[in-house]
């Protein structure tokens, strides 16, 4: 999606799916498969490739097939990956692009669920140094990538991917972060710095962790 992002999502399919979150700059693979979403992709491949993942409420299982109630704040992505498997079904990969609102869901027309959303933007309250925060980060993740038995280059380079430090909170967020409900709630979290200290805690976190599995040293 080129351009400037809009603020305002008219008629924007959602995929609902149970502790799935979609954060912004992160990549998504997802297998679709019931007739509903295939629908859904095929449509959007036909248009701006636009699908907002929302994450359902607890206690879904009984509606699952129905319009179950889904959290409000959901993550817009476009198909950057689209891999067509016969019958409707893809493999397809999506690239958070947005947080968004949903302010009102449409009814009929579509055998999915669509809405209309408002886009939420990051916000800073208060004064902090960004650049200082950022590097902070980056020697974190790297303190962990020296510490993980695999994967530890791959996280260097995403420590170094998002120059932008909100964006760069978004991406490790979606790496490292495993909890669907703390993942939901990074997502429904605007403040930068607030979303820093959680991410920047649980790389400590998990830091700490590998640290004593290690034993003491010799």
């Amino acid at each position: 999606m080129g351009g400037e992002r809009p603020s305002r999502w008219a008629n924007l399919p959602i995929f609902p799916l149970p502790h799935v979150t979609l954060f912004p700059h992160a990549l998504l693979p997802l297998h679709v498969f019931e007739p509903r979403y295939r629908d859904l992709v095929k449509d959007a491949m036909a248009g701006e490739r636009l699908i907002a993942i929302a994450s359902l409420q607890p206690g879904f299982e009984s509606d699952y097939h129905g319009r179950p109630p889904v959290r409000g704040i959901v993550g817009v992505g476009q198909v950057v990956g689209h891999e067509p498997l016969g019958d409707g079904r893809a493999n397809i990969v999506l690239r958070g692009v947005a947080r968004a609102r949903i302010e009102t869901e449409h009814r009929g027309g579509t055998s999915y669920r669509l809405v209309d959303a408002a886009t939420l933007d990051d916000e800073v309250a208060g004064e902090y140094d960004g650049d200082s925060a950022r590097e902070t980060l980056v020697l974190l993740a790297d303190q962990l990538a020296l510490k993980l038995p695999s994967g530890g280059e791959t996280l260097r380079e995403l420590a170094r991917s998002q120059p932008d430090l909100g964006a760069l909170v978004d991406v490790l967020s979606a790496a490292l972060v495993t909890d669907p409900d703390d993942r939901q709630e990074l997502l429904e979290t605007l403040d930068v710095q607030t979303r820093l200290d959680r991410v920047a805690n649980e790389i400590a976190t998990v830091l700490a962790r590998l640290t004593s599995s290690e034993g003491p040293s010799n």
